[in-house]
């Protein structure tokens, strides 16, 4: 059953007489969605459910499957794979996109080929790798629905592995791209930091004279936005111009998604000023000091009825800036929560509402360790139980 609380004490202090809208931002984009990783607020959402073709933004999900193999120790940084003559044919000239320089024959190591296709966007890097890993790029695109499916990617579809428009079968939402963004930051940030943010990268040579071949990242808020990491660029004819981007400043992580944008100078014009709006425009607001204790839920079949809830961390509420909205929160919980529970382990949530927001969700653990009841400490709940005591 879920308990709601009301966290009479908090509110008390965290009541405010003036009530703000949440900002606006314009933006030309037909599809933009704003997050706050660090609190979980939606800052900003237009469209964010509408099914779009990703274009080369679909390469996260390439990625993050590759990161993923990685973690579980089935995919080696330093294992190579060989690019085959029918792949390369397929994927070489200017009517393949994107491209890493690889060539026939050639074999790449995974981390080459991860860098290739973060940093380059390159469709020959991607489909190397699924063949490598999967056999075909069928198969692959096999696991990355499988994978998108663990991650709660509800509206999304992978046929391939780089977002080369398939008549419809690829498709993704704003919201789900966000969602893949934040998991590949918060399921392997050592992976994400290493290839996501590299300026440019160095491959391939070019034909006649031989030099090498350098090729910037298209990431439009390297070097423009402060603290920013990643993500992923995409175009297409169809899809337009989007971009899916990440930034952190003062503990504060943003993921951003634009799409349906008319040129790479808007792409860029626009992703750099909606990043800055959403540091600028909104602020994080104290809400529980780190194990400040918030409420007490009941346990079932425990040595105690009930544990305390506490904040694991300093938990902060993303408000609008210079404002003092209402804020009402509550704790909710799936309860009597069934003992034993140790201490720390995270066992309800408070939820921040505030006017015009969306709510938002900020974890609460146990404050001490709950044994099992013993055998008359169970018994006895069984005979309340039945008599209704």
């Amino acid at each position: 059953m879920k308990k709601l609380l009301a966290a009479s004490a908090l509110a008390i202090v965290l009541a405010c007489p003036s009530v703000a809208a949440a900002p606006d931002f314009p933006t030309p984009a037909p599809v933009a969605f704003l997050t706050d990783l660090s609190t979980g607020a939606i800052l900003f959402s237009k469209d964010a459910d509408r099914r779009m073709p990703p274009a080369s933004m679909a390469k996260m999900m390439t990625v993050y499957v590759a990161f993923d193999l990685i973690k579980r120790g089935e995919l080696k940084l330093d294992q190579q794979f060989e690019v085959a003559p029918e792949t390369w044919k397929k994927w070489h000239g200017p009517a393949a996109g994107s491209t890493m320089f690889l060539s026939t024959g050639e074999k790449v190591s995974v981390e080459n080929l991860l860098k290739g296709i973060v940093t380059l966007s390159g469709n020959d890097a991607c489909v190397v790798l699924a063949e490598g890993i999967s056999g075909t790029e069928e198969a692959f695109a096999n696991l990355m629905n499988q994978r998108a499916a663990k991650l709660g990617l509800t509206n999304s579809h992978f046929g391939n592995s780089n977002g080369w428009p398939d008549n419809g079968v690829t498709y993704v939402t704003a919201r789900d791209l966000a969602k893949l963004a934040a998991a590949t930051i918060q399921d392997h940030p050592q992976l994400y930091k290493k290839f996501y943010s590299l300026p440019s990268f160095t491959w391939g040579k070019t034909l006649g004279a031989g030099a090498d071949i350098t090729q910037a990242n298209r990431d439009p808020l390297l070097g423009r936005v402060a603290g920013a990491d990643g993500l992923k660029t995409g175009h297409t004819e169809e899809a337009g111009y989007g971009f899916t981007g990440s930034a952190e400043q003062n503990g504060r992580r943003l993921v951003m998604v634009m799409a349906g944008l008319t040129s790479a100078n808007q792409r860029i014009e626009e992703s750099v000023k909606f990043m800055n709006w959403g540091f600028r425009a909104w602020q994080a607001k104290p809400i529980v000091a780190k194990g400040r204790k918030v409420e007490t839920a009941e346990v079932q079949l425990g040595s105690s009825s009930t544990v305390g809830l506490v904040a694991p961390a300093n938990l902060t509420a993303t408000l609008p800036a210079g404002v003092a909205p209402d804020i009402q929160l509550r704790v909710v919980y799936d309860g009597p929560i069934k003992a034993p529970i140790k201490a720390g382990q995270h066992i309800a949530d408070l939820i921040v509402m505030t006017p015009d927001m969306q709510p938002q969700k900020l974890p609460l653990v146990a404050e001490s360790d709950v044994a099992e009841a013993g055998f008359f400490g169970r018994a006895w709940a069984g005979f309340k139980g039945l008599f209704g005591g």
